[in-house]
């Protein structure tokens, strides 16, 4: 069920939680023109001690949507700002896609308020990689309202290298409809102007899990390779035929190693780097 809490930051922001107040909290935070559904299937499959919260960014699903205020660091503080409304003193930050920018930007500014660190499909450096820039400049500069359904359909399954229930992805397109073309323009153009902050990552040395699919569009193997050389307690998994979506195509398994490494934090006797593949099913 859906909540909604006023931030500091002047956003009234949606979200949902699941578990136990006495809980691990654990907060998710989705990709671009997504909301918290992109997290709706992996929240039930956690373990009963976790406690969940899943939002939505400002401009996206029923959050409040400012004139302005769209880069990485205003979405931090707007993260940081709901651990305070929430009273979370410390969390395990989960980010996709654009979240994964919003919890790097979290995480060096305030390292000492994350338990762990998970990035999936998670971009590095300047994020000015070709394919969002050619995405940003032919198609969402010259968007406007309502979105075209069938372009917002287009966009999310370019995300996906494996299909997903026909009924999920109705849910996550008539998210997209949701954000309007300002939001979209603002949001974009936030991230691809994000200068390269991935050395102040170091500031962070606790568990860090790293995410990706091997047939991911958007995210680059580079990126990943970097993030984990240059965060210290990083961990890597790649899910072999996985898209940037992995875990809407696969949520059974993404929650089965998310469950594991929640499990595992505070455990030092694991390696603190290594890699995993997992083979397609």
């Amino acid at each position: 069920m859906e909540r909604f809490v006023a931030l500091s930051t002047g956003i009234r922001m949606e979200y949902v939680e699941r578990g136990p107040t006495d809980g691990l909290p654990v907060v998710f935070l989705h990709g671009v023109t997504d909301s918290w559904h992109s997290f709706e299937r992996v929240l039930p499959l956690l373990p009963t001690d976790v406690r969940a919260f899943a939002l939505s960014a400002r401009g996206h699903g029923e959050s409040s949507r400012p004139d302005g205020g769209y880069l990485i660091a205003d979405m931090s503080g707007d993260l940081r700002a709901f651990m305070d409304a929430l009273e979370l003193d410390r969390a395990v930050v989960v980010g996709h896609s654009m979240g994964t920018m919003v919890a790097q930007r979290f995480v060096a500014d305030h390292p000492e308020r994350v338990v762990g660190l998970v990035l999936m499909g998670a971009f590095a450096t300047l994020y000015q990689h070709p394919v969002m820039t050619d995405f940003y400049q032919s198609s969402i500069v010259t968007l406007v309202d309502p979105i075209d359904a069938a372009f917002a359909r287009e966009w999310q399954q370019s995300t996906l290298a494996r299909p997903i229930p026909a009924d999920y992805l109705e849910t996550i397109v008539a998210e997209t409809l949701k954000v309007p073309a300002r939001v979209w323009r603002e949001a974009v153009a936030g991230f691809l102007s994000t200068p390269d902050f991935s050395g102040e990552l170091t500031r962070f040395t606790g568990p860090c899990l790293i995410a990706w699919g091997d047939k991911d569009t958007f995210a680059s193997r580079e990126s990943q390779d970097r993030l984990v050389a240059t965060i210290p307690g990083a961990r890597l998994i790649i899910y072999e035929g996985g898209g940037h979506a992995f875990h809407w195509e696969k949520p059974a398994r993404f929650a089965a190693d998310l469950s594991a490494f929640l499990g595992s934090l505070g455990d030092t006797s694991e390696p603190s780097l290594w890699e995993i593949h997992f083979q397609p099913r």
